[in-house]
């Protein structure tokens, strides 16, 4: 057991209050820092496998996820023109035995339960300011109040603040996938229940995710390659005018689209970086290693890099070494898990018409086939006790 330290955690997300978790239950005095006014809620619903299941047991979240599991039954998807390509059970495109899928909001809930009562939250404000000095970081928070902490930690999303003031602009370690994408909430006029459609035309795709059933609302999804990132950030006017001439409830979404409150807007793109520490700084999450939404699987290196870093500061006395055996002990796990992207999402999101035809020809099999086995990525990284 190392010496008791003062950590700060920039972001209440999943990496966040996963790393508040495990910093003090090792003995460690953790502040955490979120710009929103409170503990995030709502989001797509995520996917945990493999490596983030476990991490999720020895938590002890795994038996609330287990009641708040998403019970997606089917996905259908649609040519241009509306018609069907094919309805296949969840199971054919789930990510094998074990695999859980919860709403970020109960999942972020859940693990903020577990720490409100004996972690410092300071909501609403942020780290404006970092100096990394021998003695610790000071930190200038947004209202002016100075305070030192023995480390920082960056847990604030693919866009982290943190990283920018440490470790130089996005541009150096952005990869830009080839898709940009808005996911945003409207109603469920279309009576879906515990399924996902999707409509699909070369290069672009519309999706209608109803986690539940009745009046819960869809998440909406929209998307569209382009080949080079767009010159400035994406905005809903830009998801309206590329769908504008599109069919089968597409025009119901771009009305929902201008009036929605929730978007988030971005371009698909990964996190690569050559090392995610400086001095007493450390990123965690997708702000160390996002590998973007065309893996599915940004929540679990998330879960599990904050299992992970929390191990190694809590049992090396020097945070060097701790920050050393963090990234080697995940790097492994994180490389072959943003592999999973592929082709930039060329194989669920076809650019081509050819491509389309091929991508649907194999969707039209998996009705007859079992469905698939876990992906070896999921579970390649092993979890020190």
């Amino acid at each position: 057991m190392t010496a008791r330290r003062t950590v700060l955690i920039s972001g209440a997300g999943v990496a966040g209050l996963a790393l508040a978790h495990w910093l003090h239950r090792g003995g460690h005095a953790v502040t955490v820092v979120e710009k929103s006014g409170g503990p995030r809620d709502g989001g797509y619903p995520v996917d945990l496998r493999g490596t983030a299941v476990e991490v999720a047991r020895r938590t002890g979240i795994l038996p609330r996820l287990r009641e708040a599991h998403v019970d997606l039954r089917r996905a259908t998807f649609l040519r241009a023109d509306g018609t069907e390509v094919a309805s296949v059970p969840a199971r054919a495109v789930a990510g094998g035995a074990g695999h859980l899928e919860v709403r970020r909001g109960d999942l972020t809930a859940a693990l903020y339960a577990g720490v409100r009562d004996d972690v410092e939250f300071l909501f609403g404000d942020r780290a404006d300011t970092l100096d990394d000095r021998a003695h610790g970081v000071d930190v200038t928070f947004r209202d002016g109040r100075r305070r030192t902490f023995d480390l920082v930690v960056g847990a604030d999303g693919v866009h982290s603040a943190t990283r920018g003031a440490v470790f130089g602009a996005e541009e150096r370690f952005h990869h830009y996938l080839g898709h940009v994408f808005g996911i945003y909430t409207m109603p469920n006029t279309l009576g879906l229940s515990h399924e996902l459609t999707m409509w699909n035309a070369p290069g672009r795709a519309a999706a209608l995710y109803a986690a539940g059933a009745g009046d819960e609302a869809l998440h909406a999804f929209l998307t569209f390659h382009r080949s080079t990132p767009p010159g400035a950030p994406p905005h809903r006017e830009a998801l309206a005018a590329v769908f504008a001439d599109a069919g089968w409830e597409v025009p119901r979404m771009l009305d929902a689209l201008r009036d929605a409150d929730d978007l988030f807007v971005d371009t698909a793109g990964q996190i690569r970086m050559p090392r995610w520490s400086r001095g007493r700084v450390a990123l965690v999450g997708d702000a160390a290693h996002a590998p973007s939404f065309l893996t599915g699987q940004g929540t679990g290196l998330a879960l599990a890099g904050a299992y992970m870093l929390a191990r190694a500061l809590v049992t090396h006395t020097d945070h060097t070494a701790a920050f050393y055996v963090y990234e080697q002990g995940t790097r492994p796990y994180v490389t072959a898990n943003q592999a999973l992207a592929g082709g930039g999402g060329t194989t669920l999101f076809p650019s081509t018409a050819e491509a389309l035809e091929r991508r649907d020809t194999r969707l039209r099999s998996l009705t007859a086939l079992p469905p698939p086995p876990a992906h070896p990525a999921y579970s390649a990284l092993t979890l020190p006790d």
